[in-house]
């Protein structure tokens, strides 16, 4: 991790901020779309939460929370590296954010899809 500087930062400009939100869009999509195929039986993209869920005895939001967790603290200690002058890798920020990104959709598609049953 590099140490931050005392200097005053650039601020993102309007088409750097556009980019990287057209990037991370491309990754979300390259992930639970394409890679996620990896995980599906049956063509079930939450397959896995919902076995996790009749192991464990729980929901399958819970366990989907549970896999994010982990991504979730290594985040907070990248907030309190930061915050101590050590900056992360870039990498490391895309690979964090992404990561919890993903959980968040996944959990909110198994949360609709309960919504949309009991309508």
């Amino acid at each position: 991790m590099e140490k931050t500087k005392s200097v005053v930062f650039n601020k993102i400009t309007e088409q750097e901020f556009d980019i990287l939100v057209q990037q991370r869009v491309q990754k979300v999509q390259q992930t639970l779309v394409v890679k996620g195929k990896e995980y599906r039986r049956n063509n079930d993209p939450l397959h896995n939460f919902r076995v996790g869920a009749r192991v464990s005895n729980t929901t399958e939001e819970k366990v989907l929370w549970g896999f994010a967790l982990k991504h979730y603290i290594s985040f907070l200690d990248i907030l309190n590296d930061i915050e101590n002058g050590n900056l992360p890798k870039e990498e490391t920020v895309d690979e964090k954010i992404g990561d919890l990104i993903n959980y968040l959709i996944l959990c909110e598609a198994s949360i609709k899809e309960k919504i949309n049953n009991n309508k």
